[in-house]
């Protein structure tokens, strides 16, 4: 079998790696790829855009692709998953319907109000002013997000109504056509990746993000500074019952309205004080960097799943086989990410971490003159594994100490939270 992955993160690096795993991958095509994938010798980087369906459509047809697997939200906002279906190329991912649930704030908040799925109070505007004056009768702390795709940047969790204020007018200067002012609720925040064929569920091994940009979960946000799984949070009660009260009825809203959705439905979840789970945001594809903690613990050959999943056979398989023990992520950035960085810094010690038993996947790379140079804002994520959380958050830092680049930063309490409990 042939794969083609759209994209060119970590995510999508990772997602390679995983494929290859199984004997029965030949090759992957990595479209546009990065650095990681360029030096592997079962992949080939396809210089093409995410956005060019159709010379994605053309390759993929001329050379017996398999299976296509859309790893970023924007081809799929866009569309690609109904362009490359109406080739007979079978495609992982939702159609540009069922993308709404992370391209559009608003239309999920109204999917999940529908489907009494628990989420936080919200109002919703398309108008400037209007939002700012309902501002100004609510209480801080409260939240505003963008009603678009934002690259995982458009949440501001404003402290002062002033804060808030200046998040709309920010928004609104940028284009964004209206926002989401919702209530602001206290917990820690788990993600639930689950495969979905439109009818069955799996989810994954829930997995715990970090947000923000600094040490203590300070600054701003950005796309995920690092990542572990599984979460200790979520119990097995605790899973059945996101399944039960949230996932389920998400998809089943999603039929209710016609939308055939095959592939990740990824809940970011608020775990309250008390226990309970409520949806901040759903996303349409996989997480990253929790693709990068989560699939270094699957047993299940990946690709099995996501075929499955696409010719609507998810109930057949067997449960979902996971390795012992438990897998920590770390990015390392660019200097000034999430704001404006530099590109083109050689990148030296990759080899090194590996040899300490870790995976270095690479995100924003290029690979140049054989040399591993940064080419975004979230430059590599270190992976590791271990028996328990601890040791596996241990490894992950003692060969991130091997890697360095100008400018190299990265948060050194990825895991605190359950490390110190």
């Amino acid at each position: 079998m042939k794969i083609l992955v759209v994209g060119n993160g970590g995510r999508e690096h990772a997602l390679a790696w995983k494929m290859l795993q199984s004997q029965r991958i030949k090759q992957v095509i990595c479209v546009p790829g990065n650095g990681g994938t360029a030096t592997n010798p079962q992949c080939q980087n396809l210089s093409l855009r995410v956005d060019d369906f159709a010379g994605i459509a053309r390759f993929a047809l001329v050379h017996n692709i398999s299976l296509v697997v859309v790893g970023p939200e924007l081809p799929l906002a866009l569309g690609i998953t109904d362009y490359l279906r109406r080739q007979n190329l079978v495609v992982f991912g939702p159609t540009q319907a069922g993308a709404q649930i992370e391209s559009s704030k608003a239309w999920a908040k109204t999917l999940m109000q529908s489907a009494g799925v628990p989420t936080p109070g919200f109002a919703m505007f398309a108008d400037k002013d209007e939002a700012i004056a309902y501002l100004k009768q609510q209480a801080a702390p409260i939240v505003v997000k963008a009603d678009g795709l934002a690259a995982g940047k458009g949440v501001t969790v404003a402290q002062t109504i002033e804060e808030a204020v200046a998040a709309v007018e920010f928004l609104f200067k940028h284009k964004f056509n209206a926002v989401v002012i919702e209530e602001c609720v206290t917990g820690q925040e788990v993600s639930v990746l689950a495969l979905t064929d439109g009818i069955t569920i799996r989810p994954l091994l829930p997995a715990q993000d970090h947000k923000r940009i600094g040490e203590g979960d300070t600054g701003l946000n950005t796309g995920g500074m690092g990542a572990f799984a599984p979460s200790p949070l979520v119990n097995p009660s605790l899973m059945a019952r996101i399944e039960q009260d949230i996932l389920q009825p998400t998809v089943q809203a999603l039929q209710e309205r016609g939308i055939d959705y095959r592939g990740v439905l990824y809940a970011g979840l608020m775990i309250t004080p008390q226990g309970d789970p409520t949806v901040l945001e759903f996303n349409c594809r996989f997480g990253d960097p929790e693709t990068q903690a989560i699939l270094p613990l699957l047993e299940t050959p990946l690709h099995e799943l996501l075929l499955a999943c696409t010719g609507r056979k998810l109930a057949e398989l067997p449960p979902i086989s996971w390795h012992p023990g438990a897998a920590a992520c770390v990015v390392a950035a660019a200097q000034g990410y999430p704001g404006a960085y530099q590109k083109g810094h050689v990148i030296n010690g990759i080899e090194q971490a590996q040899e300490r038993g870790t995976t270095v996947f690479c995100a924003g790379t290029q690979f140049k003159k054989e040399q591993m140079l940064t080419d975004g804002g979230r430059v590599l994520a270190v992976t590791a594994t271990g028996e328990t959380l601890e040791g596996a958050i241990a490894a992950t830092y003692r060969a991130i100490d091997c890697i360095e680049f100008e400018g190299m930063y990265y948060r050194k309490d990825i895991g605190h939270r359950v490390t110190q409990t």
